[in-house]
Order: C-alpha cells, then sequence, then structure tokens
C-alpha cells in the first residue's frame, strides 16, 4: 500500500467513524415539554404523520372527529370546537345552554388519548377573560385533567388594546381568572437580519411572571415568512429556542406549521399546495435538538439569565452572574474581528448542582468561546444536543454557530 493509499484508507475511516454517532432521541411527552404546531391540526394521515416526523409532540387545534387520526401518528392536539369557543366571551349565553354544550362535547371526545386540552382563544383583551374563565372551568370541571389554551399578545401590545393598566396584570389573567397551568405568549421580531431587543424583554417579562406564579410557560414562535419578518433558517430557529431554554420555557409553539393562503406568507414548513419545504427540515433539525436536552432541562430551575455586551430592558448584564466571570468570543480568519453577542442562562437541579446554557445572539456569525468560570477549578461538563448525554467538554466543542446554543453542567 503506497502512502497515498494509505491517507486515503485513513481518511475515509475517520468520516465512516463520525458518520457513525446517528441518534434519535426519545420524543418528550406534551405535558413535560410542548413542541406543538401553532394553527388547525390536519385530518389527513400523510400530513399528520410528517407532523411527528418533525418532532412535533402537539398537532395543533384539531376537530373531536379527527382524534382517532391524531392518536394514531403518536399526537395529541387541543379540540377546537365552537362548544367550546364559539362564543361571545363578553356575552355568554345562560349557564344551562354553555353546560349542556360542554357536557355534549365532553360526552364525544371522552377520554381519548389524544386530548390534551380545548383550544379557547388567541390573543383575547383583558374583558373577554371572565367568559373565557367560565368556559374553562366547566371544561375542567367535565373533564378533568384537560387544559384549557389560551395565548396571549406580546408585551408591545398598548394598554388599551389589553384592557389592563399593565402587561403583568394581563399576564396574571391568564392564572388568576382562566386558571390555565401554563402560560402561553407570543412575539416576533426578527426584522432586517437580526433578533429585535423585543423578543428578550418579552422573555425577561414571562420568565418572572412564570416563576412568581409558579406556572412554567410556551412561546410562540416565528416559524414562516410574512409582513417583513425574516424566512427562516437554521439560526433563526436556533436563537428563538435556545433563548427559550435559557430562560426556562417548558414549550415551544411554530407560527405556523402549515403556511397561510394569504397576504405575504411563506416557508412554512408545509407550503400553500401541502408539500415540505425546506423549513421542515430546519423544524425537525431543531426539534430533535428539543428532545435530546429535554430531559435534562425538565429537572432544572432556572436561577438568573444575563447578555453580554448589551443587556435588553428589563434585562441582567453578565456581572451580575453567579457562575460565569466572563466568555472569550473570538473568530478565525476574519479582520477586523466580530464583537461577540451572547447570554447566559443559570439554572440548578434538585441537588442544587449548577448548570448553564450560552447562547450565540448573532444570526450570520459563528465563535469560538472560552468560558471563565466564577468557581476556581470549576470545569464544564456537555449536554449533547444529539445523544442528550453528558459528556467531556473539549475537542471543536468550543464554538457556537449562529443562535446556537449549548447546556453544561458545571463540576
Amino acid at each position: 500500500m503506497n502512502a497515498m493509499t494509505r491517507v486515503s484508507v485513513l481518511l475515509l475511516t475517520a468520516i465512516a467513524a463520525f458518520g457513525q454517532a446517528i441518534h434519535r432521541p426519545q420524543p418528550v411527552a406534551p405535558r413535560d415539554f410542548a413542541v406543538m404546531a401553532w394553527g388547525g391540526s390536519p385530518s389527513d394521515p400523510e400530513q399528520l404523520r410528517w407532523m411527528k416526523e418533525a418532532g412535533l409532540n402537539i398537532s395543533g387545534f384539531c376537530r373531536a372527529g379527527d382524534l382517532d387520526q391524531v392518536s394514531a401518528a403518536g399526537l395529541t392536539c387541543f379540540v377546537s370546537d365552537k362548544r367550546a369557543n364559539g362564543y361571545d366571551w363578553e356575552k355568554l349565553p345562560p349557564e344551562a345552554e354553555l353546560r349542556a354544550n360542554v357536557t355534549e362535547l365532553v360526552g364525544q371526545v371522552g377520554k381519548h388519548p389524544a386530548v390534551l386540552g380545548f383550544h379557547l382563544r388567541d390573543e383575547p383583551p383583558a374583558s373577554w377573560m371572565p367568559g373565557l374563565g367560565r368556559v374553562a372551568a366547566l371544561l375542567r370541571e367535565a373533564l378533568p385533567g384537560a387544559w384549557p389554551y389560551v395565548n396571549l399578545f406580546p408585551y408591545r401590545v398598548s394598554p388599551e388594546r389589553l384592557g389592563t393598566p399593565s402587561y403583568d396584570a394581563y399576564v396574571r389573567l391568564l392564572v388568576d381568572v382562566i386558571k390555565q397551568p401554563f402560560l402561553s405568549y407570543d412575539n416576533y421580531s426578527l426584522v432586517g437580519g437580526q433578533m429585535l431587543d423585543y423578543f428578550f424583554t418579552n422573555l425577561e417579562i414571562i420568565r418572572r411572571l412564570s416563576q412568581e406564579t409558579k406556572t412554567p410557560f410556551w412561546n410562540c414562535i416565528l416559524a414562516n415568512a410574512h409582513f417583513n419578518y425574516m424566512e427562516p433558517s437554521d439560526a433563526t430557529f436556533n436563537l428563538q429556542v435556545y433563548s427559550t431554554l435559557a430562560y426556562g420555557g417548558r414549550g415551544i409553539q411554530y407560527f405556523t406549521y402549515f403556511t397561510p393562503q394569504i397576504g405575504n406568507y411563506r416557508l412554512g414548513a408545509i407550503d400553500h399546495f401541502g408539500n415540505k419545504t425546506a423549513t421542515w427540515d430546519l423544524l425537525r433539525r431543531i426539534n430533535l435538538q428539543i428532545h435530546a436536552l429535554a430531559p435534562t432541562l425538565t429537572q432544572l430551575r432556572s436561577t438568573g439569565v444575563y447578555h453580554y455586551p448589551d443587556p435588553p430592558e428589563q434585562g441582567r448584564h453578565l456581572r451580575e452572574s453567579r457562575l460565569v466571570r466572563s466568555v472569550e468570543m473570538t473568530q478565525r480568519y476574519v479582520r477586523p474581528p466580530v464583537a461577540g453577542r451572547f447570554l447566559i442562562g443559570e439554572f440548578e437541579d434538585a441537588q442544587g448542582r449548577p448548570y448553564l446554557m450560552i447562547v450565540n445572539k448573532h444570526l450570520d456569525q459563528s465563535f469560538q468561546f472560552a468560558i471563565q468560570l466564577k468557581q476556581e477549578g470549576g470545569k464544564l461538563r456537555r449536554i449533547s444536543p444529539y445523544s442528550g448525554r453528558e459528556e467531556a467538554f473539549g475537542r471543536e466543542m468550543d464554538w457556537l454557530g449562529p443562535g446556537a446554543g449549548i447546556l453544561f453542567r458545571l463540576e
């Protein structure tokens, strides 16, 4: 064997070794971590199978007659039915009529395994909350364990439109009046090649209220292009998902999986003709990472989130971190180098062991990084976003792609 042949054999052996590490994370249950398509759930078995293959565990808002198909695909859904949501929320019908509607609906869906709960309303003003709360209570009474689903406005909406003096008061209505066991909201801020700070400020507010009310939160993120929002990419999904995880989120919802047939909506995971787009692969890629990390993340409690160099409104600077002294972010072959922008989410498990997640806030730049810990002699153990297993931190793991994040345990 000559030298050239030996080099070729070694190269092919190395490539083959890399190719052996194929991971299939176990799907996380929707009540532990929601991975949801926001919008109407399909009836077509093939479309439902594609949703499962894309890593979703909630197909969206389904018809009562489609529960068997949803269950057969290994998914759950929120039942959307006029007997649950077809009301003028400020002028509800008489109690007897409401009870009859709810009894009839629950009698139809029973304890079907696909039923996660009932879809009530998206982005309601405060004046609708008492009506929503009344129907949610009747549904809960008729089918204990089923969740109401109401999704909230982002914080930038005016107090006049919210109907409350503050966004805090508006969010608290979801817990106090509707008694929803999770906070759900949306905020789309991907504009002009960057993530606007509005996205992080909303995370700051929701995380704080989540902790104050002891209610986990789900984030509804941008998964298509419309208006002047950016087109989806690995980077846009990375930044939205990993930032939510770093803030302690327990659910990701995608607006939208199916591309709406209006305006300039485009590049949802499924196009206007029912075909997969390139976004479908992006969605599957980030969802598999969620499923790999969820078993660890769901055992952690968020203890702080810190930004560098500039925190968003209501955010905190890295200098306040309990775990991290500094982070050096560098690039190769770039003159002059681009300055790093990142956030650090900090956590602890039930034994008090510390964890942290670093997220690259750039949507178009990769960085090599070095984390300086405040604990002398502290070491980082990486949680693989592919296998979910804890492993030694080394080799070329010290790079962050655009928008990407890495979870570590400190020892």
